[in-house]
């Protein structure tokens, strides 16, 4: 059986997570933290997770792992039948998990550990999230779903790293950019959230995040 190592709080494992569950495809979960340890970097060459391990052996990061599944499982469609509907859902993932997640992430130290980022860096990703925020305006639909009418392959990456841009946002420029942006994120992330494998992927994060909080 696939099994997919990681931790519930990482968004990219949810993506893969809300993937597997969407598309019924059998997995177990591995409770693995990042780390640096050697044990962990046989596995994942940057001690990341998430990570799959198959009788292949190992893959990781998120959109390889995604693409991997839709073609072991071509029965499941996972991207679209149709090549030019399927180079879109990859396009919108693309916007959402480099151009806006990967940016903002340069300011979760502060936004969510109790660390800093300096100056320089709040102007550059400030600057960089505008210009990034208005490509993806114009070509996300909400409509309800980021493709369109039908919930697709994309809307699991919407689903688990937009409410981490509007919260970062928010946190260290006093703003969501996006909600400023005219891109109700909330109401998207709700209309996510009604399916049952996106609720499941909630109730557990939220689970974790309070077991963890027990235990410390």
């Amino acid at each position: 059986m696939i099994k997919l190592c990681g931790f519930a709080l990482s968004n990219y494992y949810s993506k893969v997570k809300l993937v597997l569950l969407e598309h019924d495809i059998p997995f177990e979960e591995v409770l693995v933290m990042p780390s640096q340890e050697p044990a962990l970097l046989e596995h994942s060459p940057l001690g990341k997770v998430p990570y799959l391990q198959t009788e292949h052996g190992d893959l990781c990061e998120s959109q390889c792992i995604v693409e991997y599944l839709a073609a072991r499982f071509p029965d499941k469609r996972i991207f679209s039948a149709d090549p030019w509907l399927a180079a879109k859902e990859r396009e919108m993932i693309f916007f959402v998990d480099v151009h806006l997640e990967l940016t903002a992430r340069n300011l979760y130290n502060e936004a969510f550990f109790g660390g800093t980022v300096s100056d320089a860096t709040r102007r550059r990703v400030e600057r960089l999230l505008t210009h990034h925020i208005a490509g993806f305006k114009r070509i996300a639909k909400f409509a309800p779903y980021l493709c369109g009418e039908q919930f697709g392959v994309a809307d699991a990456a919407g689903f688990v790293s937009l409410p981490l841009v509007g919260m970062a946002t928010r946190t260290i420029y006093g703003r969501d950019f996006l909600l400023e942006a005219g891109i109700d994120w909330k109401s998207y992330v709700k209309t996510v959230n009604a399916r049952p494998a996106a609720q499941r992927v909630t109730d557990e994060r939220k689970a974790y995040i309070a077991a963890s909080a027990r235990a410390s």
